[in-house]
């Protein structure tokens, strides 16, 4: 049966059994912020160095036009990143979420040390692909925590604001990885995500309590956890909405992958790349925050169901307006900012209806949770990204394609009916 109560943070702040309180709610909003963060720092910091990196390890002649090849180095982080939630999920139902959480953040650190040293193409996909794996347990047990102690619009508002400060990291972390290349080699950049994890881990490990006790603890075994998956297969929302947002992340992906090579070839923007890139993710984080502001009033379905609608309608104009026209720079930026928005009024809430109905097994809802949107995201993502022929047409056209099979799950998900208050 649905888990449909909501928990909450005792008036105390202390948790039955934990030996210390719960931090405050805009400490705690930080700290999951800075936990989910790990994945979006170990991508984006290396946006601006992916040619350098490509040339260090031998994928490239120097001086040569960037390889498609070179999206390989984010896609191994992600496809590490997404697939083993599957076994993050039980573990933490388990065993609880300290545990896990600093088995993930030392592995975290030990890899980002360890790629430094890399200098072949396929040995630093490798180990790109082990921190993404240990990135995937701090993801995975951060979005536990959250659904341990929040349950449907609280915890989309709760995700909403955790986004919000999330986002300064897609901001930032470009320009952080050009401050990086200018006094130092790439290597550099990886010094940066291995102190970022030491961070974590100092912080978590001092202030973080226990958020699931003993008695909530589910026994590990595979029957348990096919009994824990097959329930979020018979749950239509859950299933649904993990599918639709599976689908409409592999966009984010896509121009993730892309972007250092749109905006350097297409828009001839080499130096200035971190600032666009800031732009198009300050869009992002502006909707996170307007999003935490009025889902509590017009609720989850309503805002998401028009956001994704405004997405697809808008890639397709974009898409139309470049194939006839040219890719021109003040055209491309202000319409993709505003249909990249939309991910911040789609994703929290996506996740919070796809996780309410699955309280009791909240590790291993986030851990199918997870895999959609980062497995099955990377996968259609690179077979978008790696359509890039020189112009923004193909990845527009992706958006519109995307955007279309997200919306038709949602209307089998929710019988044909959109915009719903509930």
């Amino acid at each position: 049966m649905a888990d449909t109560h909501p928990p909450a943070v005792p008036p105390t702040g202390v948790l039955p059994g934990a030996r210390r309180p719960v931090p405050g709610r805009s400490e705690l909003v930080v700290m999951i912020a800075g936990l989910m963060a790990l994945n979006a720092f170990g991508i984006d910091i290396m946006l601006p160095a992916l040619n350098e990196i490509s040339h260090a390890v031998g994928l490239t002649a120097a001086g040569t036009e960037s390889d498609n090849r070179q999206q390989m180095i984010v896609f191994s982080y992600v496809l590490g990143f997404g697939a083993p939630q599957i076994i993050w999920g039980p573990i933490s139902d388990r065993f609880g979420r300290r545990g896990p959480l600093f088995v993930a953040l030392v592995g975290y650190i030990v890899t980002a040390f360890a790629c430094i040293v890399m200098r072949d193409f396929m040995a630093l996909l490798v180990m790109r692909f082990l921190q993404g794996v240990f990135a995937s347990g701090g993801r995975l047990v951060a979005v536990s925590i959250v659904r341990d102690l929040f349950a449907g619009r609280q915890m989309a508002r709760f995700m909403s604001l955790v986004m919000t400060i999330f986002m300064v990291v897609p901001i930032l972390a470009p320009g952080i990885g050009q401050i990086v290349l200018y006094v130092a080699p790439w290597e550099g950049i990886f010094v940066v995500l291995g102190i970022f994890g030491i961070v974590m881990l100092i912080w978590t490990w001092i202030r973080l309590p226990e958020t699931l006790p003993e008695a909530a603890r589910q026994p590990l075994s595979v029957r348990q956890a096919a009994s824990a998956y097959g329930q979020i297969v018979q749950s239509r929302v859950t299933f649904g909405y993990m599918c639709a947002s599976g689908v409409i992340f592999g966009a984010l992906f896509s121009f993730i992958a892309s972007s250092e090579q749109i905006f350097r070839e297409v828009f001839g923007q080499r130096e200035t790349f971190a600032l666009w890139f800031a732009g198009v993710a300050g869009t992002l984080a502006c909707a996170n925050f307007l999003n935490s502001r009025i889902v509590e009033k017009v609720g989850m379905r309503r805002i998401s169901h028009v956001a994704l609608l405004v997405f697809t309608s808008v890639s397709a104009i974009l898409a139309v307006v470049t194939h006839f026209t040219t890719d021109n720079l003040w055209v491309f930026f202000p319409i993709f900012a505003l249909c990249f928005g939309c991910f911040g009024l789609m994703g929290s809430n996506f996740s919070a209806l796809a996780m309410e109905p699955l309280g009791k097994i909240a590790g291993t809802a986030s851990a199918a949770y997870g895999f959609a949107t980062t497995t099955v995201a990377s996968l259609l993502g690179m077979a978008i990204a790696s359509q890039y022929d020189g112009t923004t047409v193909p990845l527009m056209l992706g958006f519109v394609c995307l955007g279309i099979a997200s919306l038709a799950i949602i209307l089998i998900t929710e019988k044909g009916k959109l915009f719903s208050s509930r």
